[in-house]
């Protein structure tokens, strides 16, 4: 005879029969179909993703009409990390490095004295404003700390910015989460905490640590994909992802960083032009939203609603005092030296976005046994969800008004699929001519391809033919270019920049 599932579910080890497994299959398949569904609602509305997602675990919840209650704050803590892994992988490895590359130095140090100034200010906000002990204003400081590129981009993704910004946003959002994990463990240790000097030993001992493994991990992983063909593609992005785990576990075991050890070694595999890359970064993607869905549902299963009553006032302090007060004076201090303009810090101030990390890392004082942990979450929670409600519809019109939209660039961009020729030693590169590009209407010849690539596919209306040289390429037709290995970087940066500048690309210094 099959017992009966539980009531309830406490978040305790219990024994799970067939019958059991197969309906909490069934239930975690559904809950995934809704939350997939949800993003639709999200990006049309212009909320970022993570609030559906909390809802539904709200909902399914204890107050909601599931009334599951899960208090895990461990297990929460363990998920919650492997999630963030994904996350930070499949960050880094939609990085573009030519991007990122000159906002870096304002990006590092954005991280380092941005998360100083930040911690300080929220800190003293919660003490003196809202009177929490000095241990919960240090670690609801810390922990807020940290934004999240997922629900920054997730609300630009229609507005286009200028590469400055989103390589700062980006690579802020990378390597933040770095510094402020180490502060929220030092905090949430029983005892006294360390001296300030001792702390920043740490954070650079660690930081170190973790940027050296994570350079070197992907460095070496792109290496060997580059050079071992393996037997079939769809192993190609199974490796990508593998490697990057393997940084985040090495540079954890090593004592450093491991986030910024996987991010800096998604983001080389990223840059390294390695085989079947849609594939890969299609792949990582999908595994970054099953992250996400799986992440926000379980912290809504965690909270309990009708404690955070109490709390809800003082989470919207803390957080007015965070937004109107620590991120704009954290950008402007980090800044400083950079002479960047003030509407683009204007921006990137409104655009310091908590998503999931803050609450992730709300769980540590909770394990910990930290004195008024629980109290720490629930502001945390609160000001999470307002602020995100508050933040997220209204930075596509800031951009606007601030003027700071691009236009249709990203949308001139090609998306290239390269798949190794390994006996040919060559390249098969495909892709699409978007409708706004400026590759329509230009000759075959006009493309200027470096010698050993060619066009030598074109499909158009369904129909496919090979190219003349007087062919003239337009907007929807799919093109196949075989290029050998010594050329095949030049080839697609001539092609991109064909899509972007038009047949003069080059000539005009485009």
């Amino acid at each position: 005879m099959v017992p009966a599932p539980p009531d309830h579910f406490e978040g305790k080890s219990v024994p799970l029969t067939v019958h059991q497994l197969n309906e909490l299959l069934l239930i975690c398949s559904l809950v995934l179909l809704i939350a997939v569904a949800a993003v639709r609602i999200s990006s049309r509305s212009g909320l970022p993703s993570l609030l559906v997602y909390l809802g539904i675990g709200v909902a399914i919840g204890q107050d909601g009409i599931g009334n599951v209650v899960f208090d895990n704050a461990e297990l929460t803590q363990v998920i919650g990390y492997a999630a963030l892994v994904v996350i930070l992988a499949e960050g880094g490895l939609g990085t573009k490095w030519k991007e990122i590359r000159p906002a870096l130095p304002a990006a590092i140090v954005l991280s380092l004295v941005g998360v100083a100034v930040s911690v300080g200010v929220t800190a003293a906000g919660a003490h003196y404003l809202v009177g929490l002990e000095w241990r919960q204003a240090l670690l609801i400081g810390a922990v807020v700390s940290s934004t999240d590129a997922a629900a920054v981009f997730s609300v630009l993704r229609k507005v286009p910015l200028p590469t400055r910004v989103t390589g700062v946003l980006e690579a802020e959002s990378g390597f933040n989460d770095a510094p402020v994990v180490i502060l929220v463990v030092a905090f949430s240790t029983v005892g006294p905490v360390d001296s300030w000097y001792v702390l920043v030993g740490k954070i650079a001992l660690e930081l170190a640590i973790g940027a050296g493994i994570g350079l070197a991990v992907g460095w070496l992983g792109a290496y060997g994909l580059r050079h071992v063909a393996l037997p079939a593609s769809g192993l190609y992005p199974i490796a990508v992802m593998a490697i990057a785990v393997v940084a985040y576990a090495a540079g954890a075991m090593a004592h450093g960083s491991g986030f910024l050890a996987v991010y800096l070694a998604a983001m080389v595999l990223g840059n390294a032009k390695l085989p079947h890359w849609p594939a890969t970064r299609g792949f990582a993607d999908g595994l970054g939203w099953i992250a996400q869905i799986g992440m926000f549902v379980l912290l809504g299963l965690l909270v309990t609603p009708h404690e955070l009553v109490n709390d809800f006032w003082p989470a919207v302090l803390v957080g007015l005092v965070l937004t109107m007060v620590a991120r704009p004076l954290e950008v402007f201090v980090s800044l400083l030296p950079f002479r960047i303009p003030w509407r683009e810090q204007a921006l990137m101030s409104w655009a310091g976005l908590r998503g999931a990390v803050p609450i992730i890392l709300a769980t540590i004082p909770m394990v910990s046994g930290i004195e008024g942990s629980d109290r720490v979450f629930n502001i945390v929670f609160v000001l999470v969800v307002v602020y995100t409600l508050v933040q997220g519809p209204t930075l596509p019109w800031l951009a606007r008004t601030l003027e700071l939209g691009e236009g249709d660039r990203a949308a001139t961009d090609l998306g290239i699929e390269s798949a190794p020729l390994e006996k040919l030693r060559g390249h098969l590169l495909s892709f699409s001519i978007p409708a706004a590009s400026r590759m329509h209407g230009v000759e075959v010849s006009e493309l200027r391809l470096p010698p050993g690539a060619s066009v030598t596919l074109v499909v158009r209306d369904e129909k496919s033919f090979v190219p003349m040289p007087s062919t003239v390429l337009r907007r929807g037709d799919d093109l196949l270019v075989v290029a050998t290995d010594p050329v095949r970087d030049a080839a697609e940066a001539r092609l991109r920049a064909v899509a972007r500048g038009g047949k003069l690309a080059g000539w005009l210094g485009s």
